[in-house]
């Protein structure tokens, strides 16, 4: 019987590698200055490059979005639960952007960890996500983030002079869109 549980969590974890999935969180990521070394490539759309407010190519930083809060979803495409939270992630968003007082107010991204360009587009396509994803196909902004395991979320406020605070962290999905936009305005003070 133990030699079979051990076969068993060998080939899950096995399956997880060649899949693409992040193995487990060690430390999800609290420091703020490693949060504003991220750089992002530019968006590819005008749709994109317009919600986030940028001009310009090359890459980005996430202080350069135009808005006071940023919500970083971390995903991978073949994660089930994170196909099982993109419903209410983009719930998460249609109320934002409903919301007179917070439409462009909060922003939210995702970052595809261990994802191609391909595979980003694809997630976003099957699951009809209406913000911006970018792929991390060598998983350098998963490992930032503390390789945590997907989904994850992480909300960051964006000071007047351009440096971020980490002021909400969530592992996995959250039960309710509303409740969780709750906890993300009164974390913010908006």
């Amino acid at each position: 019987m133990k030699n079979k549980t051990v076969s068993a969590a060998l080939i899950v974890t096995l399956l997880g590698l060649l899949m693409g999935a992040p193995l487990a969180a060690e430390k999800p990521l609290s420091r703020d200055e490693a949060l504003a070394a991220i750089k992002l490539p530019f968006p590819q759309t005008a749709a994109a490059k317009d919600y986030l407010g940028l001009t310009g190519q090359g890459s980005f930083a996430i202080s350069q979005i135009k808005a006071q809060v940023v919500i970083i979803e971390v995903f991978n495409m073949y994660c089930s639960n994170c196909q099982r939270e993109a419903p209410r992630v983009n719930d998460l968003y249609r109320l934002i952007n409903k919301d007179t007082k917070l439409k462009g107010r909060i922003k939210m991204i995702g970052i595809g960890a261990g994802n191609t360009p391909l595979e980003v587009e694809v997630f976003r396509k099957n699951f009809q996500v209406l913000f911006p994803l970018f792929p991390d196909e060598d998983y350098i902004i998963h490992k930032a983030f503390g390789e945590v395991r997907t989904p994850f979320f992480s909300c960051v406020k964006i000071n007047a002079d351009g440096s971020l605070k980490i002021f909400h962290s969530n592992k996995g999905g959250f039960p309710d869109a509303a409740q969780f936009l709750k906890q993300i305005v009164t974390g913010a003070g908006l």
